[in-house]
């Protein structure tokens, strides 16, 4: 049900505010006061504040999610200084670094669930919009550099409806920023500092799909001559960041994303056990006649109910021949007796996206035809997953290529022939054989594939056989379709699989789908 404030209660409460400012002693105080109240509630021992007084998950409010010094779940403040700190020190002196929180999308009236720009997240951990940080590059100072975070600040009225935002002195206290200003002094600010720096990194226009820079469209939202800049201040600020001056920040953000801290790795080991608890019980769930859409909203619950944000994509749940389609989203027909249900899905929790792919019968067994093009690729992707060290020196392209090499002998193994060479394998194996994860989904925007793993990295490992009804290829193995896909945590010596909670073995797979271990679907 979507409310809508009366037009006279909203001219009350203007007048209101503007009668209790005029009186106000303080010329310091915001346009827009805070709310004043909140509530102790303790629940098991933790004490929360109800209704929130922050626009986000913080100490104070959410003792049961957020430890004492950190930031963000399971990420300490100091590691949000050390990636600011990192940055930094990799750009030249008098840098200007320039980064804005993501946009509000609306559905039918209404928001969607906020989810905030990546590399904003990642230099920051504040979770509200409207907002921005400026990073300016300060050899001679304590930390290297020197942080101001503009935000949209309190507003008593929009809280009554949206719910708080974070208070200026919180935002210095609780996210490291030597000053909290409101998003509406972004532009002068921006404007003064961009005149004398020597680079200004900030995120540019790109055409491809998978990366979620913001342009200078997100970034001018902010810098729209109604924000308090004149015309021939608004085209002197476009001119001076569109310059010879100006240089990307996704790259040099991309590169230290990269490479995983030991509390990012336990993050990604939390999603990856809620994905992999929830493929385990979606076997067991799934029945001959259930709908592929019942499947997928059984996972998501499943992973909600412990904790996720939300999905880290749009799961694709298909049931035999539609296994052939490499990204089925429709996830709307019916699961027939005797096919196999091939499920790409995993949860974000905690600002990280966790990956993982499985393929089970629909009724629990295996045909001999199925386990056996089951187990040919299953012995290529755990070959695979030992090559993911940093002592390999092997990249995700080498990797990939010998992915070609193994699945082309196991299948002709097993009769499968290859009269016109590669050709024909692409059309069984189309795709990539995996790429790196974290904060989003695809963080292989600013990786190269041909570069050498690195200890710290996360990469899925995830190869394929589809076989279309072709003459050319083995009838018992028409209209199959299988992915096998595991979150890689890369190690120096040897590798940490994520994701290992999630069945993979041709008997666990029965015994989770059949419940023999004691499993049940919720």
């Amino acid at each position: 049900m979507s409310l809508r404030l009366l037009p006279r209660c909203r001219t009350a409460a203007r007048a209101g505010s503007a009668s209790r400012l005029a009186s106000s002693p303080s010329s310091r105080l915001p346009l827009h006061p805070s709310r004043r109240y909140a509530t102790p509630v303790t629940v098991n021992g933790f004490k929360q504040l109800k209704p929130t007084i922050f626009g986000q998950p913080l100490p104070r409010s959410h003792p049961h999610l957020v430890k004492p010094k950190e930031t963000t779940p399971g990420i300490p403040q100091e590691e949000y200084d050390r990636r600011r700190r990192e940055l930094m020190e990799r750009l030249p002196d008098n840098s200007l670094v320039v980064c804005v929180a993501g946009q509000i999308k609306y559905m039918s009236g209404r928001d969607y669930k906020f989810r905030q720009s990546s590399d904003f997240w990642y230099l920051t951990g504040f979770d509200e919009p409207d907002a921005a940080v400026i990073l300016e590059k300060l050899p001679s100072s304590r930390r290297g550099y020197r942080m101001t975070l503009y935000s949209a600040g309190t507003d008593s009225a929009k809280e009554k409806w949206d719910g708080a935002r974070t208070s200026p002195e919180e935002v210095v206290r609780n996210f490291g920023a030597d000053e909290a200003e409101p998003i509406s002094a972004f532009p002068s600010a921006l404007r003064n500092l961009a005149t004398s720096a020597d680079q200004i990194y900030l995120d540019i226009p790109t055409h491809s799909k998978r990366i979620r820079a913001s342009s200078p469209r997100s970034l001018l939202k902010y810098l729209s001559p109604s924000s308090g800049l004149s015309r021939g201040e608004y085209d002197s600020l476009v001119d001076s960041l569109s310059s010879s001056k100006r240089r990307p920040l996704s790259p040099e953000v991309g590169r230290l994303r990269a490479i995983k801290s030991k509390a990012e790795q336990a993050v990604m080991r939390q999603a990856a056990d809620i994905s992999a608890r929830a493929h385990n019980k979606t076997m067991r769930f799934t029945d001959p006649g259930v709908s592929e859409h019942a499947v997928a909203a059984h996972f998501e619950y499943l992973c909600g109910r412990e904790g996720s944000q939300r999905p880290a994509y749009v799961p694709v749940v298909a049931s035999g021949p539609n296994a052939l389609i490499i990204h089925y989203t429709s996830n709307n027909q019916l699961i027939a007796d005797g096919e196999m249900v091939l499920m790409d899905a995993g949860c974000e929790f905690n600002g990280y996206a966790s990956d993982i792919t499985r393929t089970f019968p629909a009724n629990g067994s295996f045909t001999p035809a199925q386990a056996t093009l089951y187990n040919a690729l299953l012995g290529v992707q755990k070959h695979l997953i030992t090559l993911c060290t940093e002592d390999s020196g092997m990249s995700i392209m080498q990797i990939h290529r010998e992915s070609c090499t193994l699945l082309r002998k196991e299948l002709e193994r097993i009769g499968f022939n290859f009269p016109l060479g590669a050709g024909t394998l692409d059309t069984l194996y189309p795709h990539l054989i995996g790429h790196p994860v974290g904060i989003d989904l695809h963080e292989s925007s600013h990786v190269e594939r041909d570069a050498s793993l690195k200890s710290g990295m996360v990469v899925t490992i995830e190869p394929g056989v589809y076989v279309p009804p072709f003459p050319e290829f083995p009838k018992a193995f028409h209209n199959i379709g299988i992915r096998i896909e595991d979150e890689i945590l890369v190690g120096k010596k040897h590798p940490v699989v994520l994701s290992a909670s999630a069945p993979k073995e041709i008997a666990d797979i029965e015994g989770s789908c059949q419940g023999l271990l004691g499993l049940t679907p919720f």
